[in-house]
């Protein structure tokens, strides 16, 4: 048996010294591997951190021009405010403008044609009445 013995302790030898092999060349690869997957961490990171940059000047810039807008809509919304408080004051100073005079006016109509109406009534005394207004009086 002890030829065996040694015959097995040789092949157990061997496997142990292939696998020790095999486990130092995945060793290698990985260590390989791992500086592969460091260097292209460190691209993505030299590539990325411009666009990074940009896009938070774009966002910066988006902002800003945001703030603008919306300090010129409200500029436009109080110039329409405003104007249109500025056109109901002209609109009811015209109107109280053309109200008066009209006023006037009609008194003056109304006055003049009751002194008309006086007078007429006055010197040719009441209207003779018509037959056709005495036929409407009739019509029922």
């Amino acid at each position: 048996m002890s030829v065996w013995s040694d015959i097995f302790l040789g092949v157990i030898a061997v496997a142990t010294l292939t696998t020790a092999i095999v486990q130092v060349q995945v060793l290698i690869a990985a260590g390989r591997l791992a500086q592969r997957l460091g260097r292209l961490v460190d691209d993505f990171e030299r590539e990325m951190v411009p666009i990074f940059g940009h896009l938070n000047e774009i966002a910066k810039d988006a902002s800003k021009a945001a703030a603008v807008a919306t300090a010129q809509v409200e500029r436009v919304d109080s110039l329409f405010t405003d104007l249109t408080q500025r056109m109901e004051q002209m609109l009811d100073a015209f109107q109280a403008t053309l109200a008066v005079p009209a006023r006037e006016g009609r008194a003056i109509m109304t006055a003049l044609r009751a002194t008309f109406q006086a007078l007429h009534d006055g010197r040719g005394g009441r209207r003779r009445r018509s037959r056709a207004d005495d036929e409407d009086a009739l019509f029922i």
